[in-house]
């Protein structure tokens, strides 16, 4: 692993969440001092990737290459980790559908783009849509995905009936029976590709059939297709077309990265802002309760559902990613992502440990609702969250967003606290009965 010491932002999370910190494996240094790592840096791009351990573990993941690097957001944002880390699972064959907002600004920052390629052209496709209509804009591209490879599932199947060349009746057999295998879609992919041009074909109907699948070669891996953006569209001004996405039954993922305000137009409150937190329009401190976005996508029975915090439990985040993947349907992950407009107290360096301690005082909350485990006897809901521990009011205190309330408004801030904190434990509460359920 090697880092750019020419694009690092100096935010220092990683320093401080190093589990090797105290013996020094990471340490802030000034640029000067460090400037001979860009040699380090030039050789590192030389280096041919390998999975030197499993790619689904927290390990295993990082030594995979990202599709997303030198965003240019905000230092520290607490964004930008999720989406670097699904690329380096899925990037080769991700397809991004990106709502208005800070995710669609640090994600094209013209002249540059972040999402990149592999030595084999392959990477995300990557395009924004507006806030009212990106998951629908995502779920297009899904339904696009969709028919153009039954289209192409059955050209590949009329050739493997017709061609009395083996390697070729081979090839098209593996590829249909694992065309809906995204991890080894690539494999059999390329092992169909290669079969067609290795030799000519003679019988015209064959040679036609195959030109076809050539043509339509980029689609014979499947697509990890990704609708992401922040609260503000998802649970406010896009939520009438995220609930129709989840509704349809498409395979459509759906990432959302919830820093509980508008952060990108200012700041304002959105429907996933908590009470008590001053923003915009909630000057004096938001009066209702965060909407629980999750669970009311729950409620339908077939939506993948999961709530994350990757500096809280970075296993945790990767099990929900793969399992949404690997589910044949529509699918949710709300990620905790610190902000900027939060203002907390020890700088953006901390928007890990943030997130840390935001689970453990029982202020977000981990868990998963896979589909599957129903079909199999079991309680679909998986709370991934221990008891809260952890002070509440100390981590509201850590934020501007809830101390200014306590300066500007004393008389109405300990209410809110109160209330805060009181919807947070319902919540839990509520997550826990349901766990225990058989």
């Amino acid at each position: 692993m090697q880092v750019s010491p020419l694009d690092c932002l100096g935010c220092g999370n990683c320093v401080d969440i190093c589990p090797m910190k105290a013996k020094g494996a990471l340490t802030m240094e000034y640029l000067e001092s460090q400037m001979h790592e860009a040699e380090n840096w030039e050789y590192a791009l030389t280096v041919e990737q390998k999975d030197l351990m499993p790619r689904g573990t927290v390990k295993g993941s990082q030594f995979a290459q990202p599709y997303f690097e030198f965003s240019g957001a905000c230092a520290g944002c607490g964004e930008t980790p999720y989406i670097k880390v699904i690329t380096q699972l899925y990037g080769d064959r991700m397809m991004i559908a990106n709502a208005t907002g800070c995710s669609s600004i640090w994600g094209a920052s013209a002249p540059s783009l972040p999402y990149t390629v592999d030595k084999n052209g392959h990477g995300p496709s990557w395009a924004n849509s507006l806030f009212e209509d990106n998951a629908e804009y995502g779920l297009g591209m899904a339904v696009g995905v969709r028919q153009m490879r039954t289209k192409l599932a059955a050209l590949v199947e009329e050739l493997a009936e017709c061609t009395n060349l083996d390697n070729v009746k081979e090839a098209a057999k593996a590829w249909l029976a694992g065309m809906d295998d995204g991890a080894n879609s690539r494999k059999e992919s390329d092992a169909l590709v290669a079969a067609l041009n290795a030799q000519e074909i003679t019988c015209p109907h064959c040679k036609e059939l195959a030109a076809q699948i050539l043509e339509k070669k980029d689609y014979l891996v499947k697509k990890s297709v990704w609708c992401v953006g922040g609260d503000g569209w998802s649970y406010d001004i896009g939520y009438g077309g995220v609930d129709h996405v989840l509704a349809s039954g498409e395979d459509v993922n759906i990432l959302v990265f919830d820093t509980e305000v508008y952060s990108n137009t200012g700041g304002q409150a959105s429907k996933a802002t908590p009470a008590a937190a001053i923003a915009k329009f909630a000057a004096s401190g938001k009066r209702t309760k965060k909407k629980d976005l999750g669970m009311m996508a729950a409620t339908y029975g077939y939506v993948y559902v999961a709530q994350v915090a990757m500096g809280a439990d970075k296993n945790q985040f990767l099990k929900a990613v793969q399992e949404a993947e690997n589910y044949h349907g529509p699918s949710l992950i709300i990620c905790y992502a610190p902000c900027i407009n939060h203002g907390l107290r020890r700088g953006m360096g901390k928007t890990q440990e943030n997130e840390k301690l935001a689970v453990e005082c029982g202020y977000w909350h981990l868990y998963r609702f896979n589909p599957q485990l129903k079909a199999e006897g079991k309680n679909p809901f998986t709370l991934d969250s221990k008891e809260p521990k952890g002070s509440f009011r100390d981590f509201l205190m850590d934020q501007v967003r809830y101390t200014s309330l306590l300066k500007e408004f004393p008389d109405k801030a300990e209410a809110l606290f109160e209330k805060a904190e009181a919807d947070a434990r319902d919540r839990y509460e509520g997550y826990k009965k349901r766990a225990e359920m058989q």
